[in-house]
């Protein structure tokens, strides 16, 4: 069985930072590769970035430049460092990994507001 524990979360004003965790339980970390998704009201979820085991990345056109995916096997967590946030960043955050489709967290809130 696979878990996701999503953490950081939170309130920041526009052009804040915010470093989100997510603690993978199970043994499938270091070869699957992991991914960040978030899900804004009356939206669909869309991904945002990707990290492969070899770690090769990928980030969704919006957030390039902005924010960075990296992963620590040892620790089986994938991190999301989000800088120069946008109030358009607000949405619930989730990780993920193809390699367990049926499994998600509970995400974690990111609010960008004044």
């Amino acid at each position: 069985q696979v878990q996701f524990v999503e953490s950081g979360g939170g309130l920041v004003q526009p052009g804040g930072s915010l470093r989100l965790s997510c603690a993978v339980s199970g043994n499938i970390f270091s070869t699957s590769a992991m991914a960040w998704y978030r899900q804004a009201p009356g939206k669909q979820r869309e991904l945002v970035a990707e990290i492969t085991s070899g770690r090769s990345i990928n980030y969704a056109a919006s957030v390039k430049g902005r924010f960075t995916i990296s992963r620590d096997n040892a620790k089986k967590i994938v991190y999301l460092q989000m800088n120069s946030l946008k109030p358009e960043d607000t949405a619930v955050y989730y990780c993920h990994t193809n390699t367990a489709p049926g499994y998600w967290g509970q995400g974690t809130q990111v609010t960008v507001s004044s």
